[in-house]
């Protein structure tokens, strides 16, 4: 048996077999010699279940080939790969799989390694340099090179050597490669077009996380807002007062009143008219809490605060903002963890002793080059062929909708309208929360599930040349199955269209919406 192969010597055997003859070599890939890489492991595995490595078991899957391994770019690396690969049915094209959070496990889910497999793609993943849970950066204190490896570096390794154990397993490169994700991912995604923009076709960035230095900063924000006083917290029992308020004042501001915000900024909603006349109740805000709610609207002067609306479910503010039943918020969380062991690698700090008036330059300078994907200049990206789709919740708890639209308009700024235009579209949800959830209609494809609404228009306007327009988004009754009965659908438009309701017809179906600039909403 030959000990080990390089892909170019791999291409000269698989290429003159049959495809029956490359699925039966799964196993041989672990002799593969890749660059930096170890591969530990390659196994057929059988269609239907599948349980992967202290993960639930994931059913409807196809006969697949499973490859793992460890990336080493440096001596103290340490990034886990797998790849999964078509046993038959291959689509010829290659799908990215991003991360949430802090990463640190490899993501196997509907929106990772299995919703790609089952779709035909081949398809990889990583934990990006380090095991831990999403919310957790302690592998970060004094490992600067696996700060590197999550900021960019492993995705970038994961991408190339997964294109080459493609190549090595089918005999020729993928014809298209694609990188869908959101959060964190969706930072990912945009580092990918930033800093090595031939290693997609084709990306889908769902609310990024882009900006990360300021939005971990901006959690900090929130935190103190909430947490300096004791008269400032705000219980999660007064959310439903709070977004009851906001409705009554803006909800029919857009023409239907559904409950939906489509552009919350637009709301001009002022938390002052809930405050409490006498003792303090679940009826009101007190002066304390006001002034905390003010500020996360405002947010830091660098970097956007947070929309009105749609505070309530769980996607909401008690989990990201507030800290169910007492506890640490998300952000919370977030925050403290980037402080104490990414940018002052200080695991004693204490994030009340973080002032918005010295300490920002300081972290922004020692982080953002390797965290933040905030260049606006795509143009290597775009000249290549590729194209760009950006979504966002407006009532994003997790990370500011706004921050999103900021990015866009740089891009546009920086390139031109016209060229822009090009490669990039963005569609901003109303009434979603973070990724997905929330009162609007909030699934529309972006794993392919239902019709694959935007991840079939991105795959068209790659290999087509067909730009996107209008996608189809819907409120299923449980909320982002698809396989439940929708219970309403709206367009998303490109923006800065909105959906305009025509007058007439059920509110709840998109047919009777059209796209149209925000100055021409009835």
């Amino acid at each position: 048996m030959v000990s080990f192969r390089t892909v170019a010597e791999w291409l000269l055997v698989v290429s003159a077999t049959s495809h029956a003859n490359a699925a039966s070599s799964c196993e041989a890939l672990v002799e593969l010699t890749l660059p930096n890489t170890t591969l530990t492991h390659a196994q057929q595995v059988s269609g239907g279940k599948f349980t992967p490595p202290g993960q639930p078991a994931i059913d409807n899957l196809p006969e697949f080939c499973r490859v793992s391994g460890v990336i080493k770019p440096t001596a103290d690396s340490h990034i886990q790969l797998e790849v999964w690969l078509p046993i038959a049915g291959w689509n010829g094209k290659f799908q990215g799989v991003g991360n949430g959070g802090f990463a640190g496990s490899i993501n196997y889910t509907r929106s990772g390694l299995a919703g790609a497999l089952r779709r035909g793609y081949a398809t990889a993943s990583t934990d990006t340099g380090h095991t831990s849970t999403g919310v957790d950066a302690t592998w970060a204190l004094d490992h600067p090179e696996k700060i590197v490896d999550f900021g960019y570096r492993a995705i970038h390794e994961m991408t190339a050597q997964a294109k080459s154990i493609v190549a090595a397993f089918y005999g020729s490169q993928p014809r298209k490669s694609y990188f869908t994700s959101c959060s964190n991912g969706g930072r990912q995604a945009l580092m990918e077009a930033q800093r090595y923009p031939a290693d997609y076709d084709g990306i889908i960035a769902g609310a990024p996380a882009n900006n990360w230095t300021h939005l971990m900063l901006g959690f900090i924000w929130n935190s103190q807002a909430l947490n300096k006083d004791p008269s400032r917290h705000i219980p999660p029992s007064k959310l439903p007062l709070i977004e009851s308020a906001i409705l009554a004042v803006c909800d029919s501001q857009d023409g239907v009143k559904d409950g939906v915000l489509d552009d919350p900024t637009k709301c001009g909603f002022d938390p002052e008219r809930l405050k409490c006349e006498s003792a303090d109740s679940d009826s009101c805000l007190t002066a304390g809490q006001i002034e905390a709610l003010k500020d996360i609207y405002s947010g830091p002067k660098f970097f956007p605060g947070f929309e009105p609306g749609a505070q309530t479910g769980a996607g909401g503010w008690e989990n990201w903002i507030l800290g169910a039943q007492g506890g640490e918020s998300l952000q919370f969380a977030f925050g403290t963890q980037f402080l104490k062991n990414m940018a002052l690698q200080d695991s004693k700090y204490d994030y009340l002793g973080f002032s918005f008036d010295r300490d920002v330059e300081a972290v922004d300078a020692k982080m953002s080059p390797v965290l933040s994907a905030v260049d606006p200049d795509l143009s290597n990206f775009r000249s290549g062929g590729g194209k760009l789709i950006l979504f966002h919740g407006w009532n994003d708890a997790a990370i500011p909708a706004r921050s999103t639209v900021q990015y866009y308009k740089e891009v546009t700024a920086k390139l031109g309208s016209q060229q822009a235009e090009s490669f990039l579209r963005l569609y901003m949800v109303p009434g979603m929360q973070h990724c997905g959830g929330g009162p609007g209609p909030n699934t529309f494809g972006v794993y392919g599930e239902g019709k694959g609404e935007m991840a079939t228009a991105l795959e068209r306007w790659v290999e087509e040349g067909k730009a996107p327009h209008e996608i189809l988004a819907t409120k299923f009754t449980k909320d982002g199955d698809a396989s439940t009965a929708p219970v309403r659908t709206r367009p998303l438009c490109p923006y800065p269209q909105i959906a305009r309701y025509k007058g007439s017809g059920s509110t709840d179906a998109a047919m009777n919406f059209e796209c149209a600039a925000p100055s021409l909403r009835k």
